[in-house]
């Protein structure tokens, strides 16, 4: 094996080495370690100085939030919440400082303690299926060995000997059962034969001991700095450390949605953002103050559109309101970014603090203060506003200029100053004496002290946190900017791990793939590339010609993410360079928890110091590299404004972490960024991507180069006027395109040949006697051009003036970044993204994007197969496309066009299950696939990730296989898991269990609106006397059936249609009616379904068959049961029966078998979902013979009726009976050992 020892300060991550500790906790720290040595006797016991070490971590970090203890034969473990009940996440084997014996040493790791510990993690990881153990300790109290629990899981937890050692020592099976025997025996010769690098941190303990009594004040004091942080949560649990980047602050969060006006609520499932319910309405908010200031000025009624804000006058105030809100709140929250920064540079001098109470009074002042200070240049500002803001610099962003809505509507000066907001009841604003403020404020000043309440510094000078200020730093903001920004579909913020994860495995694969293009090379990897560059400059100009596009930015986190790859990836091929070409080679930059970590060759991180040169230097040349990228290769659209809005702020707040001063002392003006991020509908478009622009060019003498001389001119406008200038001549270039492509339109052009085509024939019959012959078929000719003439007269009219392209967004044009010199559209080199999972969409629209992406759409559709198909169209020859969606793609029939067409025209990289819970708050399984159109390499990778495993997204080992085999899966499913088990579908003779079913299929159960209104019981039905002719017996859910026999309930349901006569169900109406404040149905709500009638109701010949088969859609394992007693199921149930070729009692068999289940996880992929389902659409294609074995099915059959005769009893069922009807299924498809053991293994880990 071999070693790799970190220190302390290396095992950390650099995003936590860089967050700041509150100086309290590091002092309580000191003192516990100052004990900790005080009270240590080397002479003492294991179990004394184990008592020390819990007193250590208990009082330091984890009481109350993390229980502590011994657990079994475990010396002490911390688990991951405050009792034993939770799972365990540190394991720490304690040894006495004398027992030097069996301690572990840097030199021989393999003694007792590791061999212990090694015990210890499998009896966690195996035999309890523990997926969140995070770290292993062993420790004598002075010398530490800390593993991070990936090295385990490497060594050993997939180390299928040493796990099948395990299992049969611990059940008895082997030659001893002391533990001693397992320690020599097993543990021993596997560390012995370790192949690969064993990683862990140490260090002794008592080299810190001279630092707990020094100063927090002084060097010598702080280094306990990364040995507090090496044993906190954040680093031993993992958990999110006070600044994390994924991590919402949800104090933060809650009162600045106060303060706008806003709320969060779910609804339906979603957590959404709205307007606060109408008594709630705080009307100093900004939202209601700007809504009562858009009605009492009488704005709204004089826009030029007001349609395209809402449908009545106040869905436009909110709307409106809401948007005018953003844009102020982003320009505040920028600002205050802005003046942590300065003051930082400014070593915390005051003169450059501006944004509070004393120096903006009111609205008007914060007016002045973005437009006459932030827009206008330091010589230009009036000699008043010089004297109260000398200090602050001209930005040259778009971001301080009035907005559209702005001009039409209003200005933030135009608020009422006097309108106050309560504070909120958990405000962070305190009392001088430290207690909570209560009573109101206006809502400037309630802003500006709740910002002023926290801590934006990003300063890395001092470690120490001393201000009783949380922490916040621009990535939370993005977060919470998302979430603000979902408040119409809901908020699924993406998370930066995955983020991070799809930038790096994408942005890497294009920048390899750009190399190779552009040099013909056959790199594999980044290392291949780095051997083979020769000219730094020439290898930056390749990467900077990169173009990355997210068509639904959102705020624009994976443009974030992307910026911060590529910049990484520049310093990893070395090429990083200053403004003079020099390479920035003592430095590393480094993505961590998804940001950018510079740190020096000494593993010091980067700090700005504006009179130091080789400061300077560094931050000019990171401040010009984010630039060149943002500008050159960062694209974004997204249909919502505020979205559009929150994403240039992002990609602005990235340029202001590396601001700096120009030689004339002046803070250096922002780019237009801008004009990368549109607004606009990605899904619609008047024009086809193969749209000649040739004539458009021609016509208007212009060339590409100069429509892209015009956008880089626009980046680079240094004042208003020039923007206006530049932003007239790109509008203009654009009109031009719209115009020449319209007239130039296949359909224009088609139409018009049509209709010359239908004059000819007309014309030429009115010369000539034709015969009666030609009369025919002439007719038929001038109908059919008839016909298609109306045909295309439609399309051409639905283009012109139908509602729904009103922000179509032209692809076509838009970025002349992804068009030759010939205008032809090339596309982009990544297209990635989170796309909208079932947005909502107007019939009119739905209907358009269907017919563009036909060749995906089979039955039900979800926007974000439009997505995705149309990343496929927008991306170049060459281009990669990385997406997170839905996991149905994986496996849904619905999806197995876009899964066919990628296997066919592309090649699939990458297929990762990613299961449930990774969005806040959304349970839905998501997935992300990764494919490109270089299928130089047909292999697939496919892997599984779980969240609460512990594991970083990026250490998931994933299987590689041929990408052919996904074409000899059923449905062409993409399988990430039980690869070796697919083969095995192909048992049986093709047959589906579909082709065994009655004509009447597998279906669900009926759909009552409100069960408690339909489910009745027989006192219900004698009170309200009930007509018996639509009484029904019902069983609803699987906890009213027994496995293998359905026995009657005492419930009933009420079983009428739409069409039954009211006249004869008066009692029932009046029954159901009584519910009708609970009935949530919008069908019923509007009038269009009676209340009294089920959704959806079948024909009763499905539920009065003499048998039929019911079983239990929630679970992900098969749980059916014969029903000889004509129930009518509800919908968590479903129902079908067997079409003869076999009984009911042998589908049943058959189905609850441990192969059957198996069979259907496969299809499904949903095994382990927190919400698995078992669909009738999925049971259908599970594999069947109409050749089974008659004498096997026969004795399927016997041992069914035997359970079943047993259940109707009320007698136990003998699991023998149940094993045996397992293996006569296995037998029945030919199973051999060696295939009943992969299912065996699969099944037994699910259970």
């Amino acid at each position: 094996m071999e070693i790799l020892i970190s220190s302390p300060k290396k095992s950390i991550s650099k995003a936590y080495l860089r967050a700041k500790v509150q100086r309290s906790e590091l002092q309580k720290f000191q003192l516990e370690l100052s004990l900790l040595f005080s009270n240590t006797n080397p002479s003492e016991s294991e179990e004394f100085h184990k008592n020390l070490i819990t007193a250590l971590l208990k009082k330091s970090f984890y009481d109350p939030g993390n229980f502590i203890n011994t657990k079994g034969r475990n010396d002490l473990v911390i688990h991951n919440g405050p009792d034993s009940t939770s799972t365990v996440g540190v394991i720490i084997e304690v040894k006495s400082p004398s027992n030097k014996a069996e301690m572990v040493h840097v030199d021989n790791l393999n003694t007792k303690a590791l061999q212990e510990i090694i015990l210890y993690y499998l009896r966690e990881r195996i035999s309890k299926k523990n997926l969140e153990i995070k770290h292993l300790i062993i420790t004598n109290v002075f010398e530490w060995f800390i593993f991070d629990a990936h090295v385990f899981e490497k060594l050993f937890a997939t180390n299928a000997k040493l796990v099948s050692q395990f299992e049969k020592f611990e059940s008895g099976q082997l030659g001893g059962n002391k533990t001693e025997f397992f320690y020599k025996e097993i543990a021993r010769p596997v560390i012995e034969n370790i192949g690969g690098n064993v990683a862990f941190c140490h260090f002794r303990l008592d080299t810190y001991e001279s630092s707990t009594k020094a100063s927090l004040d002084d060097a010598h004091g702080r280094k306990i700095i990364p040995l507090f942080k090496l044993l906190s949560p954040a680093h031993l649990l993992k958990l999110p450390f006070a600044n994390d980047n994924n991590t919402l602050n949800r104090a933060f969060y809650t009162e600045l949605l106060h303060i706008i006006g806003l709320t969060e609520f779910k609804e339906a499932g979603k957590r959404l953002i709205g307007r606060k319910a109408e008594p709630a309405r705080d009307s100093g908010s900004i939202l209601e103050n700007a809504i009562d200031q858009l009605h009492s000025l009488d704005k709204i009624s004089r826009l030029t559109n007001p349609n395209q804000f809402g449908k009545n006058t106040e869905e436009r105030g909110y709307n409106i309101a809401l948007e005018l809100a953003i844009t102020w709140v982003n320009r505040v929250i920028f600002l205050k970014l802005l003046e942590a920064q300065l003051l930082n540079y400014h070593k915390h001098d005051q003169s450059y603090s501006f944004l509070h109470v004393t120096k903006i009074k009111n609205f008007g002042d914060l007016n002045n203060l973005f437009f006459k200070v932030l827009a206008t240049k330091p010589e230009e500002r009036a000699p008043q506003i010089t004297a109260a803001f000398s200090n602050i610099p001209y930005l040259n962003s778009s971001l301080f200029e009035p907005t559209e809505v702005e001009h039409a509507t209003i200005f933030i000066s135009n608020l009422s100053d006097s309108a106050t907001i309560p504070l909120l009841s958990t405000t962070v604003l305190k009392t001088p004496n430290g207690t909570r403020r209560t009573g109101s404020l206006n809502a400037i000043e309630y802003l500006l002290s709740f910002l002023d309440a926290y801590d934006f510094g990003s300063s890395v000078d001092d470690p120490l946190h001393e201000e009783n200020k949380p922490l916040i730093n621009s990535a939370v903001l993005g977060l919470i900017f998302e979430k603000i920004n979902g408040y119409r579909d809901g908020s699924f913020f993406t998370p930066g791990f995955v983020t991070m994860f799809m930038s790096r495995e994408t942005i890497r694969r294009a920048v390899i793939q750009k190399f190779n293009r552009k040099y013909d090379w056959k790199c594999r990897t980044l290392d291949d590339v780095y051997d083979l560059i020769t000219d730094r400059t020439e290898a930056n100009r390749v990467i900077n010609s990169l173009t990355i596009c997210d068509p639904a930015v959102g705020s624009g986190h994976f443009l974030v993410s992307a910026l911060n790859e590529i910049l990484a990836i520049k310093s990893s091929l070395r090429i990083l360079c200053d403004r003079n070409g020099q390479r920035l080679k003592e430095y590393t930059v480094e993505v961590e928890n998804d940001e950018l970590v510079v740190t020096d060759d000494e593993g010091e991180h980067l700090q700005y110091r504006p009179h130091n040169k080789e400061s300077q230097r560094v931050q000019e040349a990171l401040f010009h590299e984010k630039q060149t990228i943002i500008e050159n290769c960062l694209f974004g659209v997204d249909l919502n404004p505020n979205s559009v809005k929150i994403c240039r702020l992002r990609l602005w707040i990235e340029l202001l972490k590396n601001a700096y001063y120009n030689a004339n002392g002046v803070l250096e003006t922002l780019p237009n960024i801008d004009i990368n991020i549109k607004e606009g509908n990605s899904l619609i478009s008047r024009f086809p991507l193969d749209s000649d622009l040739k004539k458009a060019l021609k016509k208007n003498k212009i060339t590409l180069t100069d429509y892209r001389s015009a956008v880089s001119a626009y980046r680079h406008a240094k004042d208003k006027a020039k923007k206006r200038e530049l932003d007239e001549l790109i509008q203009v270039i654009k009109r031009n395109f719209r115009s020449e492509i319209s007239a130039n339109d296949r359909r224009v052009i088609e139409f018009a040949g049509l209709q010359d085509k239908l004059k000819m024939i007309v014309f030429q019959g009115s010369l000539f006697e034709p015969s009666k012959k030609e009369v025919l078929a002439r007719s038929k000719e001038i109908k059919q051009l008839e016909a298609q003439i109306s045909k295309i007269r439609a399309e051409i009219e639905t283009i012109r003036s139908n509602k729904i392209f009103e922000n179509a967004f032209e692809w076509r044009f838009e970025f002349p970044e992804v068009l030759n010199d010939d205008g032809d559209y090339i596309g982009f080199d990544v297209c990635i993204g989170n796309p909208p999972w079932g947005a909502q969409l107007s019939p009119e629209a739905l209907e358009h994007i269907k017919k563009v992406h036909d060749d995906i759409v089979i039955r039900m559709v979800d926007t974000f197969m439009f997505f995705l198909n149309l990343s496929i169209s927008i991306k170049n020859n060459g281009g990669v496309v990385a997406q997170i969606v839905p996991d149905v793609l994986l496996y849904q029939i619905d999806n197995e066009a876009i899964r066919e067409k990628i296997l066919n025209t592309l090649q699939l990289h990458r297929a990762i299950n990613l299961g449930d819970n990774i969005f806040e708050d959304v349970a839905r399984a998501c997935c992300i696939v990764i494919f490109s159109s270089d299928r130089s390499k047909p292999d697939t990778t496919v892997s599984n990730y779980r969240k609460n495993s512990g594991l970083q997204l990026e250490s998931v080992v994933g299987n590689i296989v041929p990408t052919s085999l996904f074409n000899t899966l059923p449905n062409k499913i993409f399988a990430t898991r039980n690869i070796d088990g697919y083969a095995l579908l192909a048992k049986g003779d093709g047959t589906k269990l579909a082709a065994l079913v009655d004509s009447d299929g597998i279906q669900r159960g009926v759909s009552p609106d409100l069960k408690e209104a339909f489910i009745v019981n027989d006192s219900i039905i004698k009170t309200s006397s009930l007509e018996n002719e639509f009484i029904k017996p019902t069983v609803t859910g699987g906890r009213d059936i027994c496995r293998y026999l359905a026995v009657p309930t005492t419930q009933k349901i009420i079983y009428t249609r739409a069409a039954t006569l009211e006249s004869s169900i008066p009692n029932i109406i009046k029954h159901v009616s009584s519910f009708s404040s609970k009935i949530k149905c919008t069908e019923v709500k509007n009038g269009n379904h009676p209340i009294w009638a089920l959704h959806r109701a079948r024909d009763v010949k499905i539920f009065e068959k003499p048998e039929k088969i019911l079983g239990v859609i929630t679970g992900d394992s098969i749980n059916t049961s014969i029903d000889r007693n004509k129930l009518y199921p509800t919908d968590g149930l479903f129902v079908f029966a067997s079409n003869g070729k076999y009984s009911n009692s042998f589908l049943v068999g058959l189905l609850n078998s441990r192969l059957m289940t198996y069979f259907y996880r496969l299809l499904s992929m949903e095994e382990g979902r927190a919400l698995a389902q078992i669909k009738p659409s999925i049971l259908n294609l599970l594999p069947v013979s109409k050749c089974f074995d008659p004498e096997m099915v026969k004795q399927v059959e016997e041992k069914v009726d035997t359970i079943v005769s047993l259940v109707e009893s009320g007698s136990q069922v003998d699991p023998n009976n149940i094993e045996q009807i397992d293996q006569l299924v296995y037998r029945l498809y030919g199973m051999t050992k060696e295939e009943v053991a992969i299912v065996e293994s699969a099944y037994t880990l699910l259970k």
